[in-house]
């Protein structure tokens, strides 16, 4: 196999595709590493993005980063090349999540690069999904998408659906009584109030979605303390159509694999004219994230909840140059 030279401009390409990837409150928790005379970009964890009190192990960083690592194929698969994955190359630098090299052209994988067209196009949706339901056919792609990334997407029974539900009420209930969480998460919404940071990352407003008469789905309000002024309510769907992301462990390799296959299954779905949005709340909370899991499943450890349906598919929220995030070594 032949691997690609990494010129400037093809890197830089891939890097804005690959960011387009969600993490936890759009912190964008990633760094990328063109070695030039390796062939070889590295990705990296940044943990001054990190969310020490909603996520102390940086499982959620990792997701991110894996997310953000799949975009990456996607790119690479998209323009004829074939990228190469190697996880956690350095056991010394745990910060150092992947090495990838890109083969080709004529390796590519024409499935992975037909997700391209959505990465441009998926957004988090915190807006009223229909009552429509989702046909099992494609259900069945997306739980086809999170296994070939070695994951398992588990669509919960009704009583699942009701825990899983339960548990979102009482994670919202922990993190109201919980300051250091409050201000954590205020830290990284855009109001457009003095001393907020950059426009580049966090949770604009525009991207809360309304407030809900009625709390049914599982979509959490960035604007629980009313800072945003004239916010509308509407009523959201009474049956939320959920989904939950596994597996086995709980490694640090089993979280960036999960990031890419959350990726994944975003990716398709909304090529399957789905809107989206993902539900972190109740996994933040060691006390709540065990329950999650349906104990007659495979899964052993959930990673992430995703809410499915038909309904806007909300706005792109902003997303740093690759300038910042890139650098040639």
């Amino acid at each position: 196999m032949s691997s690609t030279a990494l010129i400037q401009p093809l890197v830089t390409s891939l890097i804005e595709d690959a960011v387009t990837a969600p993490s936890m409150h759009n912190a964008q928790p990633w760094k990328f590493v063109a070695r030039t005379e390796a062939g070889v970009i590295e990705l990296h964890g940044d943990p001054q993005r990190g969310m020490p009190h909603g996520d102390p192990d940086h499982r959620a960083l990792h997701l991110g980063c894996g997310a953000a690592l799949f975009g990456l194929r996607v790119a690479a698969a998209h323009r004829a090349l074939s990228p190469v994955v190697r996880l956690l190359p350095s056991p010394e630098d745990p910060w150092h999540f992947a090495d990838v090299r890109l083969d080709g052209p004529d390796e590519a994988d024409s499935d992975l690069g037909a997700l391209h067209a959505a990465l441009a196009r998926r957004h988090t949706s915190r807006f009223p999904f229909t009552e429509e339901r989702i046909p099992s056919e494609v259900i069945d792609g997306l739980r086809a998408a999170a296994r070939l990334e070695g994951c398992r997407l588990v669509v919960p029974g009704e009583w699942h659906a009701d825990t899983v539900m339960g548990l979102v009420h009482a994670s919202e209930l922990f993190e109201s009584a919980d300051e250091s969480v409050r201000a954590e998460i205020a830290a990284w919404t855009r109001t457009g109030a003095a001393g907020e940071g950059p426009g580049t990352e966090g949770i604009p407003s525009y991207a809360f979605g309304p407030r809900q008469y009625d709390v049914t789905s599982p979509v959490r309000d960035f604007d629980a303390p009313r800072r945003v002024p004239g916010r509308a309510s509407a009523r959201f769907e009474k049956r939320p159509q959920i989904a939950l992301l596994g597996t086995a462990g709980d490694t640090r390799a089993e979280w960036l694999r999960a990031g890419q296959a959350m990726q994944r299954v975003l990716l398709q779905a909304t090529l399957d004219g789905l809107a989206t949005s993902l539900m972190s709340q109740p996994l933040e909370w060691p006390e709540l994230r065990f329950d999650a899991r349906d104990p007659s499943s495979a899964v052993g450890f959930v990673h992430m909840v995703f809410r499915l349906g038909y309904g806007p598919q909300g706005r792109a929220t902003p997303r740093r140059p690759a300038s910042e995030v890139l650098t040639f070594g």
